[in-house]
C-alpha cells in the first residue's frame, strides 16, 4: 500500500463508478466505506434505485481497459459468469441512416456483452475483496455534515430505520443525481453549478428473447441507429445464459410499447428489417420494461471558483448521457482513471487533498469533450431542447463526409471505431490526410 492520504473516504453509491474509485481509494486510505441505498443480491439481479439497468448497456473498449486496470481479473470472471465476447465492427452489425449496414471489418479488438446487473454483480464481488473496504447496503445518505464554513467532515444516513453518523477524510458522490453534493454547495454559500442540458426525451423498452435457432444471421449483435425523420432506433445483443437482450426506443417520447405484440410493431417501422426478423420468431423470456430519459446533462463544476473541501463528485452528478450511445460506464472508469493520476501526483505533497476537486473538474474536461460531442449530434432533432452549438450544421455535415469515406477507406473506419469506443481522441480524425479528403467529399456534394 502506498502512503495514505487519510483515514477513512466514505463513496456514496455502488454503480460501476462508484465501485471503481471505493476500489482505487482502498490503496489511499486506512479504510473505505461505499453506502449503497439499495440492498445487494447474492446474485446478477436488478437493483431498485436503478429502474435503468433493466435496458441494454454497452461497456465500450475503453472503459473495459480502464476497468481491467482496477480489476486484472475482471474479464476472466465475466466470462465465467457468461458474459459474450463479441469482436467490434465483425461481430456487431451497424446500421446508420445512408450507410445500412456498415461493412464489418476485423480491426482486432473486441467488447463484452452482458447485462446490467452481471456486470455490476462481478465488480462488486471484486471490490468486496479488499479488506480494508466495507459495502453496507441499504443505507439512505441524508445530509453532509461541514465544519469550519466549507469543509466536509462526514455525513449522516439512516439504516435499518435509525439515524447515523460517520466522518471522513474524504467524501466521493457516485450517487448518480448528486442532490447531496447541491445541497451541500445551497449550506456552504456557494453558486451551483450552470448546467447543459440537451432534451431527448428519449424512451425505452428492453425484453430478454431466446432467438430462434433457425434464423440465418451473419451477426452477433445489432446497433441500429435512429434517422432524423422517425427518430426510432434499437439494439440487439447477447448476453448470459444464452439469451438476447433487445432494447427499442424512439425520440421525444415515441417509446415502443410494453405489450409483446406492440413492441414486434414498433421494430417493423425501422428502416431496415434485421432487427424485425430477429424478433418476429423469437421467443420471450419475461416481460418488456420501459425507461424514460428525459435529457443529457453536464454541470460546469470546472467553473465554480470556490467549491467544499473533503468532497468530489463524479460519474452521472457531473455529467450523464443518452443511454443509446452507450457512453455512461466507460466516461465513469475514465474519470477513476484520472482520478488515479491526481491522487499520485499528490501522495508526497503537504497536504494532498487540499484543492482535490478542482483539479479534478478541470482534469477531466478531456474525457468529457468527446462524448459530449456525440450528445450534441442529438440536435438532428428537430424536437431536441437546448442550446444548438453554433457550428453544429458545419460537424453533421463533415460527420456525414467522414462516415461516408470511412465506408470505403478500412483505416478511416479504424479509426472511427476507436473514437466511438473512446480508445482514441476525435483530434485523430482530423488529421490533414483524413480533413483534406473529408473536405473534397463536402465541396463535391454541394
Amino acid at each position: 500500500m502506498s502512503k495514505l492520504l487519510g483515514t477513512h473516504a466514505i463513496v456514496i453509491g455502488a454503480g460501476i463508478g462508484g465501485l471503481a474509485t471505493a476500489k482505487l481509494l482502498s490503496s489511499h486510505f486506512a479504510k473505505v466505506t461505499v453506502l449503497e441505498r439499495d440492498a445487494f443480491a447474492d446474485r446478477a439481479e436488478p437493483r431498485v434505485g436503478t429502474p435503468h439497468c433493466r435496458q441494454a448497456h454497452v461497456l465500450l473498449k475503453a472503459g473495459l481497459v480502464e476497468l481491467l486496470s482496477f480489476y486484472p481479473e475482471l474479464e476472466r470472471e465475466l466470462e465465467l459468469a457468461g458474459a459474450v465476447r463479441a469482436r467490434t465492427a465483425v461481430d456487431i452489425l451497424i446500421e446508420t441512416p445512408g450507410i445500412d449496414p456498415w461493412p464489418q471489418r476485423d480491426f482486432g479488438f473486441y467488447t463484452l456483452c452482458m447485462t446490467r446487473p452481471l456486470l455490476e454483480f462481478v465488480v462488486r464481488s471484486l471490490t468486496a475483496k479488499q479488506a480494508n473496504l466495507d459495502l453496507q447496503p441499504q443505507c439512505r445518505v441524508t445530509k453532509l455534515q461541514l465544519s469550519g464554513g466549507q469543509r466536509v467532515t462526514g455525513l449522516t444516513y439512516e439504516q435499518a430505520g435509525a439515524a447515523r453518523e460517520i466522518t471522513a477524510d474524504l467524501i466521493v458522490d457516485a450517487s448518480s443525481r448528486g442532490n447531496m453534493t447541491l445541497e451541500t454547495l445551497d449550506a456552504c454559500g456557494i453558486p451551483r453549478p450552470d448546467e447543459m442540458d440537451i432534451g431527448v426525451d428519449i424512451v425505452y423498452g428492453t425484453g430478454l428473447f431466446r432467438l430462434s435457432e433457425n434464423a440465418s444471421r451473419s451477426w452477433r449483435g445489432v446497433i441500429h441507429r435512429p434517422a432524423p425523420a422517425s427518430g426510432r432506433g434499437g439494439f440487439v445483443f447477447p448476453c448470459e445464459n444464452g439469451s438476447w437482450q433487445v432494447t427499442l426506443n424512439g425520440m421525444h417520447n415515441d417509446g415502443p410499447p410494453e405489450d409483446l405484440p406492440g413492441f414486434i410493431a414498433f421494430a417493423k417501422t425501422f428502416r431496415t428489417a434485421t432487427i424485425y426478423d430477429a424478433l418476429k420468431d423469437a421467443t420471450p423470456l419475461g416481460a418488456i420494461h420501459r425507461f424514460a430519459f428525459p435529457s443529457s446533462r453536464r454541470r460546469r463544476f470546472e467553473a465554480l471558483t470556490a467549491f467544499p473541501q473533503g468532497l468530489l463528485p463524479i460519474g452521472d452528478v457531473i455529467c450523464r448521457f443518452n443511454p443509446a450511445f452507450g457512453q455512461g460506464m466507460t466516461v465513469a472508469a475514465q474519470e477513476v482513471g484520472v482520478l488515479r493520476r491526481l491522487l499520485d501526483e499528490r501522495v508526497s505533497t503537504a497536504a494532498p487533498l487540499e484543492g482535490l476537486a478542482g483539479a479534478f473538474f478541470k482534469a477531466i474536461q478531456s474525457v468529457l469533450a468527446a462524448p459530449w460531442s456525440l450528445a450534441e449530434s442529438d440536435f438532428i432533432y428537430d424536437k431536441t431542447r437546448g442550446a444548438r452549438p453554433a457550428d453544429f450544421a458545419q460537424r453533421m455535415q463533415f460527420s456525414g463526409a467522414l462516415m461516408r469515406l470511412a465506408v470505403e477507406d478500412a483505416g478511416v473506419h479504424r479509426l472511427l471505431t476507436e473514437v466511438n469506443h473512446l480508445i482514441a481522441p476525435p483530434t485523430v480524425l482530423r488529421d490533414p490526410a483524413i480533413a483534406d479528403k473529408v473536405t473534397a467529399r463536402m465541396a463535391a456534394s454541394t
